[in-house]
């Protein structure tokens, strides 16, 4: 296992763990995996680093500096045939997406992973995100879920570059 320090984000079976707390979190309905497939809803093990902050500007101050408002165009593709696949794009965009302005609060906040970016490759899983869960223990399709204060406050501490470890 990869050795951590308090400042990087730790899956545990407590939750996540970083800067001295633990966050209850829930993963995707398809558990923890190292063989990570588009649509498999899995969670994907290793160790994955933070590249972006987005939030929706309409609903909330920025959670920290550099965070970056969500359009009402923003989306991310999740069409593993199209050259966009795991990045974010804009609309119209005909290719399988997921849109990032969403009616729910999931994506109030989102941090980015670089899990198969920002060289994706084809069918290996695109969004590896974490946001808001819909409910306590209610899985997601491979990204990792908070309440909406964790959330927050994960957002408020994290920065570009600091490590995710899924063990």
């Amino acid at each position: 296992m990869t050795a951590s320090s308090p400042f990087d984000m730790v899956l545990t079976p407590r939750g996540l763990r970083f800067r001295g707390h633990y966050f209850p979190c829930s993963i995707g309905r398809g558990g923890i995996t190292s063989h990570k497939r588009e649509g498999d809803g899995a969670t994907p093990r290793g160790t994955h680093l933070i590249t972006g902050l987005f939030y929706r500007a309409d609903r909330m101050p920025a959670p920290a500096p550099w965070a970056q408002p969500i359009g009402k165009d923003d989306l991310w593709s999740d069409a593993p045939e199209d050259s966009q696949y795991n990045k974010l794009v804009t609309a119209p965009y005909a290719p399988s997406h997921e849109a990032l302005r969403r009616a729910d609060p999931l994506y109030d906040v989102i941090l980015t992973t670089d899990w198969n970016w920002p060289h994706a490759t084809p069918y290996k899983g695109s969004a590896i995100f974490l946001h808001q869960w819909r409910r306590a223990g209610f899985p997601t399709e491979g990204c990792i879920a908070f309440a909406r204060q964790d959330m927050h406050q994960i957002a408020a501490l994290a920065s570009p570059g600091t490590r995710l470890i899924v063990p």
